[in-house]
C-alpha cells in the first residue's frame, strides 16, 4: 500500500510540547488534555505577536529535535517498510523546518521514510522550489491507499485520495470531531493502528 503519515501528533507529542511551551513563554497553563483545538491561537487564547512567537519558538531547530516520539510510531513504520508498504511523512511543518525534521525521523530510526512539507493550512509564504516542498495540489495529484492523521482541518486533503482509509490518531482535539464517511476509524494507539492495516491488507488478500 502507498501510506500517508503526519508528522505531528501523529510521530511526535507536539500537543504535550506546545501546552508546556505556552505556559512557560505566556503563563498560559492549558494542560495537554484540555487542549480542545486544533488551533492552538485559539486554544492558548493568544494575541498575534504572542501566536507568531510561540510558533516560531516551538519551531526553532533544537526545539524541533526535542520533541518525544509517539510510542510505537517508529517501530510500526519500519515494520511496514519491511513488509513492501511505500511510506512517505506528510508534514504541514514550515518549509524552512525540513532540515531539523528530517534529522529528527533519522535519529528515530525512519532514514528510509521519505518526508514532504505541504502548505495544508495555507500559511506557507516560503519557496515551493524545494524536491520535499509541496503544494496542496501536488499532494492531490499523488495516489495514497491509507492514512494517519489527527488533525480535523486535514480531513478534507485526504478525501482527495479515492478510497483512502483513515486511521485517526486520538488527540483532546479531534474528539468530538465529525469524520466525514466510514474510511475514516479512530485509534488510540499506534497498535491499533497497525491493526487496522493488517485488517485491510487480509481484506484485499
Amino acid at each position: 500500500m502507498k501510506i500517508y503519515v503526519d508528522f505531528d501528533d501523529v510521530l511526535c507529542e507536539s500537543g504535550r510540547f506546545f501546552s508546556e511551551l505556552a505556559k512557560e513563554m505566556f503563563g498560559i497553563d492549558v494542560p495537554y488534555q484540555e487542549v480542545q483545538f486544533f488551533n492552538l491561537k485559539k486554544t492558548f487564547g493568544l494575541a498575534d505577536a504572542q501566536y507568531e512567537a510561540l510558533m516560531q519558538t516551538g519551531h526553532l531547530p533544537e526545539k524541533l529535535l526535542s520533541y518525544e516520539e509517539t510510542p510505537g510510531a517508529s517501530e510500526t513504520i519500519n515494520r511496514w517498510v519491511d513488509a513492501g508498504h511505500e511510506v512517505s511523512i506528510i508534514t504541514g511543518r514550515p518549509f524552512d523546518a525540513y532540515e531539523p525534521s528530517r534529522s529528527w525521523l533519522d535519529a528515530h530510526g525512519l532514514a528510509r521514510v521519505p518526508m514532504f512539507c505541504v502548505d495544508k493550512y495555507g500559511r506557507e509564504t516560503g519557496s515551493h522550489g524545494n524536491s520535499y516542498n509541496m503544494t496542496l495540489a501536488e499532494l492531490y495529484k499523488r495516489r495514497f491507499d491509507f492514512a494517519v492523521e489527527d488533525s480535523p482541518a486535514a480531513f478534507t486533503h485526504v478525501m482527495h485520495f479515492p478510497n483512502c482509509r483513515v486511521a485517526v490518531y486520538h488527540r483532546p482535539w479531534n474528539v468530538t470531531a465529525e469524520f466525514p464517511n466510514d474510511n475514516f476509524v479512530r485509534c488510540h494507539s499506534w497498535q491499533e493502528v497497525d491493526h487496522y492495516l493488517t485488517t485491510l491488507c487480509g481484506e484485499e488478500a
